[in-house]
């Protein structure tokens, strides 16, 4: 496929990060291939208390007419982020459609204040779809770094093929973002998907990468405050690799559980405390009103991350917010998971999904989703391998095969939208996963007992975390060692798992054409080394009609 973007050029980058929970892997930083580029991208300062753009620019959301710009000014060195201190200042913005600025298409200002951290966000319409633009933000005499960005094509148009990278779980103690590096250094991204766990919300130290800080997090306690929510959110955005991908190609993102605590749910969160860490209720909206401050993501139903995006005819986007709604995880074992009274989507969710996904007239049917939808049972893993995926996966430590913070904790909802797109002949459906740290390729049977006799309802690519630990550094061997003996034993009681790499951290690139739906697994050789490099390891597509996953050899 023809790149979409004919006059790529190194990104521009700069920033930091920190987080904790269920993930394993993060490389990055800036390599010495990138380091001239990136200095000479960063914004002069015509003095030392001029304001200054220390946390990169953003862009979001991509429409056939518009695209959600970000920023965050800093107009003086003390107003630093979750501070609550700083005057008022004019930030303006251009776009157009030259990296020299010259023909510009739009252009606009606004306030900056500490009411919304400095932060600044600009939803720009009347652009042409498909079409790249480069954008800046001023302040004084401050400008910020020119970032590329892309309009999504028109809604009728014939698309030939679209490329997103895709991306998850990034714990900024446990190593380095390089991910994010790789993704910059492409030239033929659409966009890219962040799967949830931007930020991790653990205190320095809780959750490393394998026990060890790697680089140390801002502020160092757990963030429960609206002010330590911010203060995460601007370190993460200090990474000079985040950087120079949000400089490179605008972001799609929802959230997961880490953006607020651990396990979260509607009502409260395995790492959460009532009373001792405040009231649920003003936690989680303070998370909310810092990732909406700091995320160039538009505020969808009800305050939250489900929404629907559309790329011409070739494909539509369903994003899904796995968090605010559901009912609280059941206690494995119970029989609770059954429930028809519990819900992962909340039932105005999965009659919005269900809606979307029976009048969608696009080849393919995504669905950004952040906890597995396929179903998994452990099988017969050794009492050494049993434990320590079973603390990954938040499973009992007595075996029994089910995760309920993932969609087998919610059958019923599971099985109302399979139904529905089994009944329904719905085919070409891809769910697109974070959140378990491990690299998957399934089947979505419609019963997982039978299957293969029984029908595959749709298929889903599952993507390793960004630097979040994975099995191989819970049980602290060498990579590769664990996946070589639990992937057989995995797939063997999993017949519709077609992969699992259980051991690695990186990304994957998603090209789609009329045919097919293909992921290319890329993996980092070291998450703690800023330099890390990146290594194609596995692709796997679904050909368009067949609601199956199978082996290809080549990347696109």
């Amino acid at each position: 496929m023809t790149s979409r973007y004919r006059s790529s050029e190194a990104s521009q980058a700069l920033n930091s990060l920190s987080p904790r929970r269920r993930t394993v892997v993060k490389a990055a930083a800036a390599t010495a291939v990138l380091a001239g580029p990136l200095a000479a991208a960063l914004p002069a300062r015509a003095a030392a208390d001029a304001p200054a753009f220390l946390h990169g620019v953003a862009s979001g959301d991509p429409l056939p007419d518009g695209i959600l710009l970000w920023t965050r000014v800093t107009p003086t060195p003390e107003a630093i982020p979750g501070s609550g201190l700083g005057p008022d200042t004019e930030v303006s913005w251009v776009v157009a459609k030259d990296k020299a600025l010259t023909n510009i298409v739009a252009k606009g200002s606004t306030t900056a204040s500490a009411a919304s951290d400095h932060t600044v966000k600009a939803d720009i319409r009347g652009l042409e779809p498909a079409t790249d633009y480069w954008f800046r933000f001023s302040a004084g005499p401050t400008d910020s770094p020119i970032a590329r960005t892309r309009t999504a094509p028109a809604a009728d148009a014939a698309v030939p093929g679209l490329r997103f990278g895709v991306v998850t779980c990034a714990n900024w103690e446990a190593g380095y973002f390089a991910a994010y590096r790789h993704l910059a250094a492409r030239s033929d991204l659409d966009a890219w998907l962040h799967l949830g766990d931007y930020i991790y919300e653990y205190k320095s130290g809780e959750y490393a990468a394998r026990g060890t800080v790697v680089r140390p997090h801002a502020p160092t306690n757990e963030i429960i405050t609206l002010a330590d929510y911010r203060t995460r959110h601007g370190k993460y955005k200090t990474d000079p690799d985040l950087q120079a991908l949000h400089h490179k190609a605008p972001v799609v993102a929802i959230w997961d559980d880490h953006e607020f605590a651990d396990n979260a749910w509607s009502g409260g969160a395995v790492n959460h405390t009532e009373g001792a860490e405040g009231t649920w209720t003003d936690r989680k909206a303070a998370a909310k009103q810092a990732y909406f401050e700091w995320m160039p993501v538009r505020p969808a139903i009800a305050g939250t991350t489900y929404r629907r995006l559309r790329f011409g005819k070739l494909a539509d986007l369903s994003l899904l917010d796995l968090r605010s709604f559901r009912s609280q995880q059941a206690s494995t074992g119970s029989g609770s998971v059954d429930d028809p009274n519990r819900t992962i989507t909340g039932r105005a969710q999965l009659d919005w999904l269900k809606a979307g996904l029976k009048a969608s007239d696009t080849t393919w049917r995504l669905v950004g989703n952040s906890v597995m939808i396929a179903p998994f049972v452990i099988g017969s893993l050794t009492a050494d391998l049993l434990k320590p995926l079973a603390k990954l996966l938040d499973l009992p430590q007595d075996g029994i095969g089910v995760n309920t913070d993932q969609w087998d904790g919610y059958t019923h909802d599971r099985r109302e939208l399979l139904d529905l797109l089994h009944s329904n002949n719905i085919g070409n459906t891809v769910f697109l996963t974070g959140d378990i740290h491990m690299s998957w390729a399934n089947d979505v049977p419609v019963d997982a007992g039978t299957y293969p006799l029984s029908a595959s309802a749709a298929t889903e690519f599952v993507i390793t975390s960004v630097t979040s630990d994975n099995l191989d550094d819970i049980v602290k061997v060498p990579e590769g060692t664990v996946s070589a003996i639990a992937s057989p034993v995995i797939k063997a009681a999993n017949r519709h798992v077609h992969w699992v790499d259980t051991d690695r951290h990186g990304y994957g690139v998603l090209d789609i054409t009329a045919e097919r739906a293909q992921m290319d697994y890329y993996v980092l050789s070291d998450r703690t080394k800023a330099d890390a490099t990146s290594a194609w390891v596995r692709s796997y597509r679904t050909r368009s009609g067949t609601q199956k996953v199978e082996r290809t050899y080549d990347p696109v």
